[in-house]
């Protein structure tokens, strides 16, 4: 928001973003900070949707990598983000969760009874601080996928294979001209995870490091 060199302050002072670039232009909002901790807290909210599936019944098993060429996948055998039309946005309902802010699944009290990380933010803040993001999922007979950049829908969803399998993969790139530095720590994370398991019980939580070829469990 800005005014004008006369001083005066009127409506078209105001600003208005579309999207998700209000996500871009003012992260901190959002994550708290581009520092180490904000980078971290990416890997986060995609985790947290995936504890949510397990702590409503439906996930007993998630897996996450730190590739060396700067992707971070997490996987989870959760439903799977659904991916019919979404009645009010006339997109699928994965398109709809990570290109809109405040959709999702656990306001309404129906398919989440309990829940953590940014209620319906998550998904979609991670989508629009990477260069890239793919999401595939494995429901409805068929696994899907559909590729993002910066935000923004990069092709629609696809439908690629038959699969009798169900859950979500998420892979993206964290934005390095948004984060100070794109490093992730594997003791960051680690520690975090331990919490998870303890916290989660039946849930297996594996974090495996191509950097390093260091991998860990946690029940």
């Amino acid at each position: 928001m800005t005014q004008t060199q006369t001083g005066e302050y009127t409506a078209k002072d105001i600003q208005v973003l579309e999207g998700l670039e209000a996500v871009r232009v003012r992260p901190g909002m959002y994550i708290g900070s581009t520092d180490q901790r904000g980078l971290h807290h990416l890997i986060y909210e995609i985790l947290d949707n995936a504890v949510d599936e397990a702590m409503a019944g439906f996930c007993e098993r998630v897996d996450i990598s730190l590739s060396a060429d700067g992707w971070i996948s997490v996987i989870d055998n959760g439903r799977g983000i659904p991916i019919d039309k979404h009645p009010k946005t006339g997109k699928s309902a994965l398109e709809t969760v990570m290109t809109t802010l405040h959709a999702g699944g656990k306001f309404g009290g129906g398919a989440y009874k309990v829940s953590g990380g940014l209620h319906g933010v998550g998904a979609s803040v991670v989508n629009a601080l990477s260069t890239r993001c793919v999401v595939e999922v494995e429901r409805d007979g068929f696994k899907w996928q559909q590729n993002f950049r910066e935000g923004k829908p990069d092709g629609d969803l696809k439908k690629l294979h038959p699969s009798q399998q169900n859950g979500t993969c998420t892979t993206f790139w964290a934005d390095t001209t948004i984060f100070d530095e794109v490093d992730f720590h594997y003791e960051i994370l680690s520690q975090r995870l331990r919490e998870l398991a303890f916290l989660n019980h039946g849930l297996k939580i594996h974090l495996h490091d191509d950097r390093t070829d260091k991998s860990q469990e946690f029940h």
